[in-house]
């Protein structure tokens, strides 16, 4: 088990987009046929060519017609049904890179902060102790005077949480396969990235619903 996806993920999705020059080129093949089959009708069957034509032969030639029509209709319908599949695949997946990108950026900044916090309250903590401890009469501690001197220092230690990320370092499980994550996997990876940078508290709904999913697998 690894943690977030991390940007080497990006070149293996980046590597589906070879599918796009494929279907760029399908088009193109199918848009030559068409021009083809076009000149070859204005070669060969003129206005008077056609009208030396028999009946017979009209009915035989417009059926070779309608079908090569029904013939290229179909295989235009689904290269542009896999083109924009294709388009979604895309959108899907900058969405995805733009939001990682985003969270680790704000991992980083959050990071330093506790960093300089730590520093700061370290030396502050440091020199109330020196003191408190001067100024300390020599008494037993109540358990409420503890209490209060425990609260004190946790505060001054670590802060107020309430103004730390609380969902920003969510650490989601992700299993690295021989095959890219798939459409639907970027989808809900992309939701939990962005929640996460929101500090959003659907966070761990949505962490829940992505492991059920890659469980029922």
């Amino acid at each position: 088990m690894q943690n977030s996806p991390d940007p080497e993920e990006e070149e293996e999705i980046l590597e589906e987009d070879d599918g796009e020059e494929t279907s760029s080129q399908a088009d193109s093949i199918l848009l030559q046929e068409m021009q083809v089959l076009t000149q070859t009708f204005n070669n060969n069957w003129s206005y008077e060519g056609l009208g030396n034509m028999s009946v017979l032969e009209l009915s035989e030639l417009l059926d070779r017609v309608e079908g090569t029509i029904r013939d290229y209709s179909e295989e235009l319908v689904q290269q542009l049904a896999r083109r924009d599949e294709l388009e979604f695949e895309k959108e899907v997946k900058n969405s995805f890179i733009t939001v990682l990108i985003e969270v680790q950026n704000k991992q980083k900044e959050q990071r330093e902060l506790m960093k300089r916090r730590r520093k700061e309250k370290g030396l502050s903590l440091q020199s109330s102790r020196i003191e408190r401890a001067a100024q300390m009469p020599l008494k037993r501690f109540s358990m409420e005077g503890i209490s209060n001197i425990l609260q004190t220092g946790i505060r001054q230690t670590f802060g107020n949480s309430a103004n730390d990320k609380q969902y920003l370092n969510t650490v989601i499980p992700y299993e690295k396969k021989a095959s890219p994550p798939s459409v639907e996997d970027l989808q809900m990876l992309t939701k939990i990235l962005f929640a996460m940078k929101e500090d959003n508290e659907k966070v761990p709904t949505l962490l829940t619903d992505y492991i059920l999913k890659g469980k029922t697998k």
